[in-house]
């Protein structure tokens, strides 16, 4: 079966109810936890800062699926508990190095993954194949949950997986971020998108009650 993964946005999780929705999500059998890293310059938004990090360590080994919206990554990567197998994401506007932030993230064992914008054209993942073992296909402008879809981001994500695929790069998993309902994440599945973060669009909602049933129900949208 062709299914996807679900990635819950912890910007979105009120830390009321986190002892509830961790264990939901590990019953749930929730594939990762989506770190927004902000920096108040990168995007207009502060989030989750390394101590944060740490003691959510501390309450789950569900792996994280890190996302640095944040000017000079390189500089800021290594204040994170970044650990093998995580998925990490940086934004190709982000730093004139990308290529030295995708390889730091290589040589911790984590996944590196190229962030791109609405705006951000796709050639610009053809100098980072190399480098890549995903791209992070921002559906809307970064900075603010409860956006809604930037309308032409489904096919730009088509376009991608069919850029990856004549590259020889079927491999590389394609992730997206932004107003991801249960309707979107089906078109962005029949695109080719195989990672969803999971918001307050689908799964996060004020009460941790239902949440198994949503987790269901919206699994049903991103499988074959």
């Amino acid at each position: 079966m062709d299914k996807g993964m679900i990635s819950v946005s912890m910007m979105c999780v009120h830390l009321g109810q986190i002892k509830e929705y961790l264990e939901a999500f590990k019953r749930n059998n929730i594939e990762y936890l989506h770190i927004d890293v902000m920096d108040g310059s990168f995007v207009p938004n502060f989030t989750l800062g390394p101590d944060y990090v740490k003691q959510l360590r501390d309450l789950t080994d569900i792996p994280f699926d890190f996302h640095f919206m944040v000017d000079r990554p390189e500089e800021k990567m290594p204040w994170f508990d970044i650990r093998e197998n995580d998925y990490v994401s940086v934004h190709y506007e982000s730093t004139r190095h990308i290529a030295k932030c995708l390889q730091y993230i290589l040589s911790l064992g984590a996944k590196p993954m190229l962030a791109i914008n609405p705006g951000t054209p796709l050639c610009v993942v053809e100098e980072a194949l190399d480098f890549i073992d995903g791209v992070l296909v921002m559906t809307v402008n970064p900075g603010f949950a409860g956006q809604k879809l930037v309308p032409n981001t489904v096919e730009k994500a088509r376009k991608l997986r069919k850029r990856l695929d004549e590259s020889g790069r079927s491999d590389i998993i394609i992730e997206t971020d932004g107003n991801m309902s249960n309707e979107n994440c089906r078109k962005l599945f029949d695109a080719g998108s195989r990672m969803f973060v999971a918001g307050t669009s689908s799964l996060v909602k004020p009460l941790a009650d239902g949440i198994d049933d949503r987790i269901a129900e919206n699994r049903k949208f991103i499988c074959l």
